[in-house]
C-alpha cells in the first residue's frame, strides 16, 4: 500500500492552508512517532544547527526535543506556496526544567512529494525569554482559531 497524505501537490490557497494547520495540529501532539508519519521515509531536515535524515532520526530527534521543552504549544502561519513548496512562520512557547519560559520563533521551506509527504525540512529558529505572564500560546489552537495569523510580538 502506497503512503499518501493528502492534500496533495500542486497546492493550491486552500490545500497549503490545510497542510499548515494539519502540521500545526499534528506537531501540538507531541507525538514523534504521529509526527514522522507526514515526512518521506528518507527526509531530511535542517533545524537549527542540526540535520536528521529520516522517519527514526525524526523521533529520535522529537523526543529529545520534548523531553527538555515542556508544556510545548505551536501556532504556523502559511507565509507561501508555489507547486510542490511551502513557506511557513510559525511560534512555539515552552518551558525548560528550571522553570523559564521561552518563545521561539521561526520560518521553515518544505518540499513534498507527490503523495503529500514532506521530503525536506528547513528551519531557522530564534529564541526569546518570556515570563510566564507574558506567555500567549497555551496548547492546541481552538477550531474557530484555524488560519488566524501570529502576531510578530
Amino acid at each position: 500500500m502506497t503512503e499518501e497524505r493528502p492534500p496533495c501537490p500542486p497546492f493550491t490557497r486552500e490545500t497549503a492552508l490545510q497542510k499548515v494547520q494539519a502540521a500545526e495540529d499534528a506537531w501540538n501532539t507531541r507525538d514523534p512517532r504521529r509526527v514522522a508519519l507526514a515526512y518521506t521515509p528518507d527526509s531530511v531536515w535542517r533545524n537549527r544547527d542540526t540535520f536528521v535524515t529520516g522517519r527514526e532520526e525524526i523521533v529520535a530527534f522529537l523526543t529529545r526535543k520534548w523531553e527538555r521543552e515542556l508544556d510545548y504549544a505551536l501556532r504556523k502561519s502559511l507565509w507561501s506556496f508555489d507547486g510542490n513548496r511551502i513557506a511557513v512562520r510559525f511560534q512555539y512557547e515552552c518551558r525548560d526544567a528550571q522553570g523559564r519560559w521561552w518563545r521561539s520563533y521561526g520560518n521553515e521551506l518544505w518540499e513534498f512529494d507527490e503523495r503529500g509527504l514532506m521530503s525536506r525540512r528547513e528551519a531557522s529558529i530564534n529564541d526569546v525569554a518570556i515570563t510566564e505572564a507574558e506567555r500567549r500560546i497555551h496548547g492546541p489552537r481552538a477550531r474557530d482559531e484555524h488560519g488566524a495569523d501570529i502576531p510578530l510580538r
